[in-house]
């Protein structure tokens, strides 16, 4: 049986990103993954080769597919150049970020983590607007800074993650929040999160709210009492790494940024300059990415599949990349992976 071809857009990007992303590719065409991929170039190579790091045939790419794999992009430092990423979730309005983290190698400092992290993308204090202000021939005796969270992107970001606790069977959802000092910033998005669960979700999974910093210190001390945490945008930006560091680290790590009409699928880790070219990556964090995608596709055997031959090659072959304590180059854990895939 032949599957209909699903249009995506690939950018391997910068550094590492070139050997995470052919191991990827090695990996779902084992699968049969029944993605037509457009490669297109951002960050530091984008700036190289089109003097912008997301390219005018890299946004049309994925306007078109409205799907994308992403290897780690570099933002050049100065000229001016903001963040890609950042561009990339304004540009398709991808209000949702999906940070999932998922005990795979066990005996680690925490074991049997399974949590889920939805970051609200595109508000709260990362839309820029900041200023200086000039005393005394100080240019920069003030910093300023403002913070937007609206109630219809609190609604939007609340609800992708209401459905998806539903969907994937999560029995509770803790709104984080930090309302007892930014009453109106954040105590917007807790009152809509409170307001929407009495409204549609009652019953359908347990509704907590905590504050940020307690969260903080019990992710560390029991992290076991959570299920999905769901935050605004800085907040999200700082547990989803805490949380990552849990499983292993960013190398453990894979991201999704879905919005209304595009869905970005990424490894959050940097790009690893320092390492590039040598073949000894480990491509685990997109590998789950692309995990990530397979669901997202409406392919969850492929997905299920992709799982748990990663889960496989680490666990009874121990097959392993040096920062998991092995000596697995690139090529030698995607190989053994690819064979888990085959069945052989």
């Amino acid at each position: 049986m032949t599957m209909t071809p699903i249009p995506a857009t690939l950018i391997p990007g910068d550094g590492i990103g070139p050997e995470i992303v052919d191991a990827t590719l090695a990996a779902l065409d084992a699968l049969k993954a029944p993605f037509e991929w457009d490669r297109q170039i951002a960050g530091l190579g984008g700036v190289q080769a089109a003097g912008d790091p997301l390219p005018v045939a890299t946004l049309d790419s994925i306007r078109r597919t409205r799907l994308a794999l992403k290897g780690p992009l570099e933002t050049p430092s100065g000229g001016g150049y903001r963040s890609s990423n950042v561009r990339l979730r304004e540009e398709f309005q991808l209000y949702a970020n999906l940070r999932p983290a998922l005990t795979i190698i066990p005996g680690g400092r925490f074991d049997k983590i399974d949590l889920m992290v939805v970051r609200e993308n595109l508000e709260g204090l990362y839309i820029g607007h900041e200023h200086y202000v000039r005393i005394d021939g100080d240019p920069h005796a003030v910093g300023m800074a403002t913070g937007i969270n609206t109630r219809q992107g609190c609604r939007r970001v609340l609800e992708y993650a209401f459905e998806t606790a539903i969907a994937t069977g999560r029995k509770k959802v803790t709104l984080v929040h930090k309302a007892n000092i930014m009453k109106v910033l954040t105590g917007l998005f807790l009152e809509t999160g409170l307001q929407m669960y009495e409204e549609k979700y009652k019953g359908k999974f347990e509704l907590d709210t905590i504050i940020v910093d307690a969260c903080a210190m019990k992710l560390v001390l029991n992290p076991w009492q959570f299920d999905m945490l769901v935050t605004t945008n800085l907040f999200g930006d700082i547990l989803s790494d805490l949380v990552a560091g849990l499983v292993g680290g960013l190398g453990m790590a894979p991201g999704a940024n879905i919005g209304a009409d595009a869905a970005i699928f990424e490894a959050v880790h940097g790009s690893a300059p320092d390492i590039a070219g040598k073949g000894i990556a480990n491509p685990i964090a997109l590998l789950l990415a692309a995990a990530l995608m397979l669901d997202h596709c409406k392919l969850p055997e492929k997905a299920t599949q992709l799982r748990r031959a990663i889960d496989e090659t680490l666990n009874i072959d121990k097959v392993r990349t040096g920062d998991l304590g092995g000596t697995a180059n690139t090529a030698a854990f995607t190989k053994a992976l690819v064979s888990r895939i085959h069945g052989v």
